[in-house]
């Protein structure tokens, strides 16, 4: 079934962006899942497809072709990533205030250019839901850039991240520089979602930064298991996705997050199963 993904430019393209997405999103998703941020990745995703939106009506309209839909998408992740984090300031007894503002702004900023851009057509329907021959070889090299990126600054901050992600008293305290972190890892999300809109569509992706965390949840018993259990579970359900998208001629973005949510109901039975199994073991011992 993999033969026409490594025959193809276009489609190895797609297959090996795939995998790359299938380790980032996950992997940043444990710490947004375990930091109760998990509406970041939603805020971010409008402002993305704002920032599509806006490279569109700037090719449809005007024929400047330099800003893409993708790297528009990803210059208002940033922006919105940072606009968050300043709100987080401002209110700072309500900080949660500034995922909505953000939000709304994004989804108030896509209804306008969409309208100026004509409304909806193929490419920013491939941008919502993903697709399986959009990634270019271009595309693909840009993704593995910030795959990288993401990849060692979680592996110099990891500490920092960990510490902060479960008691940001104790990590500033410690002397952890908490609102710089705080602004890198918000960053480092808005360049994951902005990465995954290719694949997986920019209305889905922050489906695979939650789902297979929630999954491993019910399986993991320390953080660093989570992580391995979330990307292995992310990276099934993109491979499985891309198959299924292609073979069947739909978004891959749909398939992706059914896969998830499959291999999320199995871990809840899973795990069920297992506590119910051990209470009759225990009651078997105790009588």
């Amino acid at each position: 079934m993999l033969a026409d993904f490594f025959e193809y430019d276009f489609l190895r393209h797609t297959f090996l962006t795939g995998i790359l997405i299938g380790l980032i999103a996950p992997l940043l998703g444990t710490f947004i899942v375990v930091r109760r941020l998990s509406l970041i990745a939603d805020a971010l995703s409008h402002v993305t497809l704002a920032g599509i939106a806006f490279g569109l009506f700037l090719d449809k309209k005007f024929a400047i072709a330099w800003i893409t839909p993708f790297y528009g998408g990803m210059i208002f992740s940033v922006i919105g990533s940072i606009l968050i984090e300043k709100l987080r300031g401002v209110y700072k007894a309500f900080q949660e205030l500034a995922i909505p503002i953000i939000l709304s702004g994004g989804v108030g900023l896509s209804v306008i250019f969409i309208s100026l851009a004509d409304g909806f057509n193929t490419d920013l329907f491939n941008y919502l839901f993903g697709s399986v021959s959009a990634v270019s070889r271009n595309d693909f090299f840009t993704i593995l850039g910030i795959s990288i990126f993401i990849l060692i600054v979680i592996g110099l901050f990891y500490k920092e991240l960990f510490t902060l992600s479960f008691d940001e008293e104790h990590a500033t305290i410690s002397g952890i520089h908490a609102k710089r972190i705080h602004l890198l890892f918000i960053i480092l999300t808005a360049l994951v979602i902005a990465a995954s809109i290719r694949i997986v569509g920019v209305l889905l992706v922050s489906a695979l930064m939650t789902l297979p965390v929630a999954a491993s949840m019910q399986l993991a018993k320390g953080f660093k298991q989570m992580m391995f259990l979330s990307v292995a579970f992310g990276e099934l359900a993109v491979i499985g996705g891309l198959i299924s998208g292609y073979y069947l001629s739909i978004p891959p973005g749909g398939t992706i997050v059914m896969i998830s949510i499959l291999i999320l109901l199995l871990s809840i039975g899973y795990k069920r199963l297992s506590v119910t199994s051990k209470k009759r073991r225990t009651a078997h011992e105790h009588a």
